[in-house]
């Protein structure tokens, strides 16, 4: 897939090279040349001067033919113009916008623009270990009856098989991220202390799992 990330900061530019990586062409655009320093020397990927919202530095980009887009300045006023542009029209199918307002980034998913709001998650990732007897949830299905939580590994567990962490009559042990990677077959694992556990899980079933998990009575043998 050819994808046009716009904006070479810290983050664009670890996207950029990550999608390379993958096997993707990527192009980056960004105002400022210098930036594009953070590529580094073998970037394969190609880079064009110019804002995200100057139809012709995408078209330059390549974005008629892009699968996905990612607007991913410093400015949320820009992120969104670009976002904007590159679906409205250029057609576009994938495209997200990176919001540091909280409220703003609400309005514009109701309009239909992914967007990522970086405070919002930062503080959300903070109060995650900071009150770990909580169950933090990530997902919901339309039904308001499933939901994806995550939960960090419970001290006890470390050191035991994940695949008796959640009871099957309980819930699903879906994944675990371990340092920033998220692993799949986790019952496969076994705990370590910091591992998140991301848990499927149904509406009338949170509280009973909750419990357990903080339970040494759960403890796997």
């Amino acid at each position: 897939m050819h994808i046009v990330i716009v904006g070479c900061g810290r983050v664009g530019s670890g996207l950029a090279k990550e999608l390379i990586a993958e096997g993707h062409s990527v192009a980056v655009v960004d105002k400022n040349r210098k930036q594009f320093r953070r590529l580094g020397p073998d970037f394969s990927g190609s880079t064009i001067e110019g804002s995200g919202f100057d139809r012709s530095a995408l078209e330059e980009a390549g974005v008629a033919r892009a699968g996905a887009l990612a607007a991913v300045t410093s400015g949320d006023n820009s992120n969104i113009l670009t976002a904007r542009i590159a679906r409205e029209h250029f057609g576009v199918e994938a495209v997200v916008a990176r919001i540091y307002d909280p409220q703003r980034a609400e309005v514009y998913q109701r309009l239909g623009i992914a967007t990522v709001a970086t405070v919002t998650w930062t503080i959300d990732q903070v109060r995650r270990w900071l009150l770990p007897s909580e169950l933090h949830t990530s997902w919901t299905d339309g039904s308001g009856i499933l939901s994806l939580v995550d939960r960090p590994l419970p001290a006890h567990f470390a050191g035991k098989h994940l695949s008796g962490v959640v009871p099957n009559d309980l819930a699903t042990l879906v994944a675990v991220t371990r340092a920033g990677k998220p692993r799949l077959q986790p019952g496969e694992m076994v705990g370590q202390d910091g591992d998140l556990l991301h848990i499927a899980v149904l509406l009338d079933q949170r509280e009973a799992l909750d419990h357990h998990l903080a339970s040494t009575e759960g403890d796997p043998s």
